[in-house]
C-alpha cells in the first residue's frame, strides 16, 4: 500500500487581514505496488483569518469573530448580577442582533457533550438572534465584540462557538433590535 508521512504544520494565512486559506501537506514515502492501496490526499486546506499584519499591527475590529454561546447562559448572568458584579439596572441596556447563518463547520453538528448540544441547532440559511448583554459589552463602546456594528447585508462576518473552537462559521447581519424574538434553539448571546 501507499505510505505517507506526517502532515506538515499549517502554513500561514494566504492573505493579511482577510478570510482566506491555509494549507498543510504530506509526502509519499512509498508508492503503492501490485494493486496496493492508493495514496490518500496529500494536501488539506482550511479557512483562516489573521488578526495581525505581517508587521504585527492589528487588522482592525471588524474582523474579530463573534464568540457566542447558548442563550440559556443568560439566566446564569442574571443570577450573578444579583450579587452586584453587574448592577441589574444595566440589564436594560442590552440589544439583539439578527444574523443569517451562511456557513458552519461540520464540528457543530457532531457535538454531543451535554453543555454543548446547543451547537447542533446552528443551521446554514437560518436566522439566529444573538443578544448583547452588559457583561459582554465593552465599557468604552457599549457594544459586544463581533456584533457587526458597521456591517450590513453585504458583509460576511465570522463567529465561533464558546466551548468548541472547531465549531465556527460565517453569517450576515440582518438588523439590530431592542429585544430578541427567535425561538429558544436559535437564540444565542455574545460572550
Amino acid at each position: 500500500p501507499c505510505i505517507v508521512g506526517e502532515w506538515s504544520h499549517w502554513s500561514g494565512c494566504a492573505e493579511q487581514c482577510q478570510p482566506h486559506l491555509r494549507v498543510r501537506r504530506r509526502y509519499v514515502q512509498q508508492e503503492p505496488k501490485n494493486g496496493g492501496e492508493p495514496c490518500p490526499a496529500l494536501e488539506e486546506k482550511a479557512g483562516c483569518l489573521e488578526y495581525l499584519t505581517y508587521q504585527g499591527q492589528d487588522c482592525g475590529h471588524e474582523h474579530v469573530p463573534a464568540f457566542i454561546t447558548t442563550s440559556e447562559y443568560g439566566k446564569e448572568r442574571k443570577r450573578r448580577a444579583v450579587s452586584s458584579l453587574w448592577p441589574s439596572d444595566k440589564e436594560e441596556n442590552g440589544y439583539c442582533v439578527e444574523f443569517r447563518t451562511e456557513s458552519l463547520s461540520q464540528q457543530c453538528t457532531v457535538e454531543t457533550r451535554p453543555h454543548a448540544r446547543w451547537m447542533q441547532y446552528l443551521r446554514e440559511g437560518h436566522t439566529v438572534c444573538v443578544a448583547c448583554q452588559p457583561p459582554a459589552m465593552s465599557a468604552a463602546t457599549q457594544r459586544c465584540s463581533g456584533d457587526g456594528h458597521n456591517a450590513h447585508g453585504d458583509k460576511i462576518l465570522h463567529w465561533e462557538a464558546v466551548g468548541n473552537s472547531q465549531c465556527q462559521g460565517t453569517w450576515r447581519k440582518i438588523r439590530q433590535l431592542e429585544h430578541c424574538s427567535c425561538p429558544l434553539v436559535h437564540s444565542f448571546i455574545f460572550t
